[in-house]
């Protein structure tokens, strides 16, 4: 069965226009809710949200979804995705729901799913989701007497913090570190500055005043100009930025340099390595890490895995092979000793720990290869020439000729965008002046052949 509303990362959209409206929101919490009815128990459904606006549009239509098929309904408020998969398991709930659309702005929203196991959905968990939603959903109403009720957990906060706490080596605090936290005015923007105090750390906290629709905005991993001035202004340790839902992470090193997923996976997977904590002998990555990462581990007979585009298939292939450290060069990290998904806060708490016991500043222990040059560039298309436009002459012909003018040293990377009409064109190699020259050859070669 193939997917209509599941993209790779729930459903997202426009808030208040479909598919994030009410009505669809309504119409999925009762088709999921009957789909994870199974067996005789009473059944429970966690729901966690971002700090979006929107949230009061969903969280209220969902909750009646779950109700009218029998489920009752634990409100979470406010909290990161990572929390909502971590009190999924812990409140063994049937479903977990998280109203967020990640670093998008303020009026794009989204649901993600996630089964009692704390991970996210399979294809075909979602594919039978969708069909239930298209034929109908009235059959699913359960009798008065057998309606769910909801309830509000007063305590999910202090949870999460005492969970991501506790991943932190016993033994070790954040005394005399100070560390600017930037919680884009989303999600995280209670549980992260609260965690890292807690732990000691003198707490600059910045994008920790949401008012509904500031969400993202000019603040968080996507924007982290912002944290690096305040970094260097206020002589920090470490930048910490989070996005709207607090599962990615961008870092800033003493000196305000921005601070990527490779690096931080550089650094985790070589110290998990060093005290024979990494399992299945590998880092997973997606296409997009840079060569230099791939280098840098591979002298420490380390493999690097890649997989497409998307934290989800990260998780998967980490999961196929037993690997506990993988992740996104855009910051999501997943460590599945601690989480079922990224943890932005879970992360940063890796590399601060690494901090502390090297007894060396950030700009040191993050610094760990040297990227190579790596160019990306977004072309638009027509629609209707999108997905053949890559098998024209002209365009074969140029990406054959980039790929061998950048020879063994780099590569080129050509994907069609999964939500628009797209194609990102990428390189990498030694020569920055040839790779700029390549991209831009290729993505010439696109528009014309295209008709964008």
């Amino acid at each position: 069965m193939s997917r209509k509303l599941f993209g790779t990362d729930g459903i997202r959209g426009k808030a208040n226009s479909e598919p994030m409206t009410a009505e669809t929101a309504l119409t999925l919490g009762m088709a999921a809710g009957r789909h994870f009815t199974r067996g005789d128990h009473h059944h429970t459904v966690v729901i966690g949200k971002d700090t979006r606006l929107s949230g009061y549009l969903l969280e209220p239509a969902l909750t009646a979804g779950f109700i009218a098929v029998g489920m009752d309904v634990v409100l979470l408020g406010p909290l990161p995705t990572p929390a909502v998969a971590m009190l999924t398991r812990s409140l063994r709930a049937d479903l977990g729901v998280m109203i967020s659309a990640s670093h998008n702005p303020h009026d794009d929203n989204g649901i993600k799913l996630f089964g009692p196991d704390g991970y996210k959905l399979s294809d075909g968990d979602e594919a039978t989701i969708e069909a239930m939603m298209e034929n109908g959903t009235a059959a699913y109403r359960v009798p008065a007497d057998h309606l769910g009720r909801a309830r509000r957990l007063d305590d999910a906060a202090g949870r999460y913090i005492e969970y991501v706490k506790n991943t932190f080596p016993r033994g070790l605090r954040l005394d005399g570190l100070k560390i600017v936290v930037d919680c884009a005015n989303g999600a995280a923007y209670k549980v992260a500055p609260s965690v890292l105090w807690e732990l000691g750390a003198e707490v600059i906290a910045l994008g920790v005043a949401p008012d509904g629709v500031n969400i993202n905005h000019e603040c968080g991993s996507l924007y982290p100009d912002a944290l690096s001035a305040q970094v260097t202004a206020h002589g920090a340790h470490l930048g910490i930025a989070l996005d709207g839902d607090a599962d990615r992470v961008v870092l800033c090193d003493d000196k305000g340099r921005v601070v990527d997923g490779d690096q931080v996976m550089a650094l985790i997977g070589s110290a998990f390595a060093a005290s024979g904590r990494l399992a299945g002998g590998g880092v997973v990555a997606t296409v997009m890490s840079n060569l230099g990462l791939e280098r840098f581990l591979a002298e420490r007979q380390i493999r690097l895995l890649r997989t497409d585009v998307g934290d989800r298939y990260v998780l998967e292939r980490m999961r196929q092979g037993g690997f506990n450290v993988g992740g996104e060069q855009s910051g999501h990290i997943i460590l599945t000793d601690h989480s079922t998904t990224g943890d932005g806060l879970v992360a940063a708490l890796n590399v601060l720990a690494a901090l502390v016991q090297a007894g060396r500043p950030a700009s040191e222990i993050l610094s760990l290869f040297t990227p190579l040059p790596q160019r990306l560039r977004n072309v638009r298309v027509a629609a209707a020439t999108a997905a053949t436009v890559l098998e024209a002459a002209p365009v074969r012909a140029a990406i054959a000729d980039g790929q061998a003018r950048l020879g063994n040293a780099g590569r080129v990377l050509i994907r069609k965008s999964g939500t628009e009409p797209v194609i990102r064109v990428m390189a990498e190699g030694e020569d920055e002046t040839l790779v700029r020259t390549v991209v831009d050859d290729i993505a010439d070669s696109i528009a014309a052949a295209g008709g964008g």
